[in-house]
Order: C-alpha cells, then sequence, then structure tokens
C-alpha cells in the first residue's frame, strides 16, 4: 500500500512536468498510467485526473502569469465555450463504455503525436492578421522569450473558430479526464496563430476552470476516490511547478520533439487495449 502511494506520487510529479510544459494537465500521463499500470478501473482514473488537472493549472499559473506568457483576454474567451463542453463531457461519461474510453483517448493521444511532428520545427508564426473580434477584444500579446532571447510580438484570428472547437475540447475533457489542452494548445497555435509556449501557458490557465465544470459531476456521482487522488495531486502540483519553470527556458521545438514518441506510445498501448476488450 505504501509503495503505491509513492509510485502514485511519483506518477503525479511526472504528469505534473508534462502537463505544465506542454500545457496538457496532465491527463494523458495520469489516466492511461492508472488504468494500464496499476489496473485501476477507467472511471477512477478519470475522475482523480480531473481533480489532478486542477493542481496542474494552480501551480503552473503563477510562473506563466508572471513571465506574461499566457494571454488571459483569449483564455476568458475561450473559456465560454469549454466550461459549457465539460459540463456536458462529465455528464455524458456516466453512460459510455468503458473500452469505448480507450479507444477515445488513445485516438486523442494519436491526433496529439501527428500534431506535434508536424509543426516540430516552429517556433511561432511570424506574420497574423487579427480578425474583427480579435481587434475589438484586444487578443493581442507580447512576452519575453528567455530561450530565443528576444521579445515576441503576436496577434490573434479566427477567434470563432477557435471557440467552437473549445466547446468540443471541453466536452472531450469532462468525459475522458483530460485538461484537453491536446486540443486547445493545437487550436491556439494552429488556427488562431499563437505562438505555442504563449498557446501552452494560456491552455494551463484554462484547465482549471474546465476542469473545475466536470469535477463536480464527478464528485456528485462519488468518482473520486481520495487514496487515488490525494497523491497524485501532491505529485503533480510540486511537477507543474517544476514544468513551468523548465518550459520558459526551452524552445518550443524542443519540447514537441521530447515527447513524440511518449504521446505515440501511450496511444497505442490505449487502442490495443480498447479493441482487445471488444
Amino acid at each position: 500500500m505504501v509503495i503505491t502511494f509513492i509510485l502514485v506520487f511519483v506518477l503525479g510529479i511526472v504528469a505534473g512536468v508534462v502537463g505544465a510544459m506542454l500545457g496538457l494537465g496532465g491527463g494523458i500521463i495520469i489516466v492511461p498510467a492508472l488504468a494500464l499500470g496499476f489496473g485501476m478501473p477507467m472511471r477512477t482514473a478519470v475522475a482523480a485526473s480531473t481533480v489532478c488537472i486542477i493542481a496542474t493549472s494552480t501551480g503552473a499559473a503563477v510562473a506563466f502569469l508572471r513571465d506574461r506568457l499566457t494571454n488571459t483576454r483569449v483564455a476568458i474567451w475561450l473559456e465560454m465555450g469549454t466550461a459549457t463542453g465539460a459540463l456536458t463531457g462529465a455528464l455524458l461519461a456516466g453512460w459510455v463504455n468503458q473500452r469505448l474510453l480507450f479507444i477515445l483517448f488513445g485516438v486523442l493521444l494519436a491526433y496529439s503525436a501527428y500534431n506535434m511532428f508536424r509543426t516540430r520545427k516552429e517556433e511561432h508564426k511570424e506574420e497574423v492578421t487579427p480578425d474583427a473580434i480579435s481587434q475589438r477584444l484586444r487578443l493581442r500579446g507580447s512576452y519575453y522569450d528567455k530561450a530565443l532571447g528576444r521579445r515576441v510580438d503576436y496577434q490573434v484570428s479566427r477567434t470563432i473558430p477557435g471557440l467552437i472547437i473549445m466547446y468540443f475540447s471541453g466536452a472531450a475533457a469532462g468525459l475522458l479526464g483530460i485538461g484537453a489542452g491536446i486540443f486547445k494548445v493545437p487550436a491556439m497555435d494552429q488556427v488562431m496563430g499563437m505562438p505555442f509556449k504563449a498557446s501552452s501557458a494560456t491552455s494551463n490557465f484554462m484547465i482549471g476552470v474546465t476542469a473545475a465544470s466536470g469535477a463536480v459531476v464527478y464528485f456528485a456521482r462519488g468518482d473520486v476516490k481520495p487514496l487515488v487522488a490525494g497523491p497524485v495531486v501532491l505529485g503533480v502540483l510540486i511537477g507543474a511547478i517544476l514544468g513551468a519553470r523548465l518550459m520558459v527556458h526551452m524552445k518550443a521545438s524542443k519540447i514537441r520533439l521530447f515527447f513524440m514518441p511518449i504521446l505515440a506510445y501511450t496511444a497505442i498501448e490505449m487502442i490495443y487495449k480498447g479493441v482487445k476488450w471488444w
């Protein structure tokens, strides 16, 4: 029991580091590790992950806000979609077959790995034309990139497509117990034209709010087990603080390359397990 507690705590630290650096929340590590490595029911893993994502967001938010990487105006705009979607997903989770959850999770991981491979050499987009909503809401931003050694100014575009994607990313978050950063970061980075680091930091800021919307349902249904969620939350909080400090000193292209193999391997494992049980 003590060894399991320690292993789950270490798992939380790893998930916190990965979640904070990539803006993913850590659910992509926590859910498959608890379900595959510790043999826990999928809904217990998903519920624990949902609570931990709030800790990831809290731990990373302070560092990213201090370095002005987080775009709070973009976060507030997009959170209208994700919070509504998260509530929808959490309500649906009680009715969805666990084998289907494995397959869905694996497909999402595979998409995330593919997207990282496709954009592996990009640091940020040079020219983005802001749309009318972006200009009216003043969604543009700037930050000093410590890895590149210069200030990065950027604009934001395609605000409506970004909001629609956020609704579905919120639904995935509520359904699968993830921060949905695998949707949020690519949507801000690829669709809305934001730099990867600003997208990751803004995603970290948002995932806590999104997860809180879904966590209410998991608590009410009794899916959150304190002996599982407790050590993971402690580890995730420490890992998120470490990950946030590491991320500001690394190039975005290096971060993508580092985690692509991990995401691809986990995706294959999750899909295989879901198909095998079918």
